[in-house]
């Protein structure tokens, strides 16, 4: 399971024209599942993305957590995470799982980061052509790969 997640002063989701999702402080987390994604996965990288030391404490150093300054969450799930460009100029998406796998696991991390926070959490719709908007803070922007324990 791979995250890459950016530290925003903003963010919304379009799809079809339409606002279906908006945070503001805190961070936009693009998630991409492969086919040997688990619960442990999930459960790891919720925990640690919760934990993430990336904005500034009171003498301007990344000290603080998305929990310790009380922002928001957007999740935004993302096969490309696991494009392959090793072999010609187009990607291979081999990797990434196929939607009955990365459905039941996408669904586990929202529900996971709720049931482990108050924060406000929103998310994108899972296979959706979405129109991701951000303000990008900093910028700062953290790759995370769940098999790099």
């Amino acid at each position: 399971m791979k995250l890459v997640i950016q530290r925003v002063l903003s963010s919304q989701v379009w799809v079809e024209e339409k606002l279906i999702a908006e945070i503001g402080k805190g961070l936009l987390v693009l998630l991409g599942i492969t086919h040997s994604d688990t619960l442990d996965d999930v459960n790891y990288l919720t925990k640690k993305l919760l934990n993430l030391r990336i904005f500034e404490d009171n003498q301007g150093k990344m000290n603080l957590s998305v929990l310790d300054i009380q922002g928001e969450i957007m999740v935004v799930s993302q096969f490309t995470l696991y494009g392959d460009t090793q072999k010609g100029n187009r990607p291979s998406f081999i990797q990434a799982a196929k939607p009955e796998i990365a459905i039941p696991l996408y669904e586990e991390f929202l529900k996971k980061l709720k049931e482990n926070c108050i924060l406000k959490i929103q998310n994108g719709i899972f296979g959706a052509d979405m129109k991701v908007h951000l303000i990008n803070d900093g910028p700062v922007t953290i790759l995370m790969d769940s098999k790099d324990k």
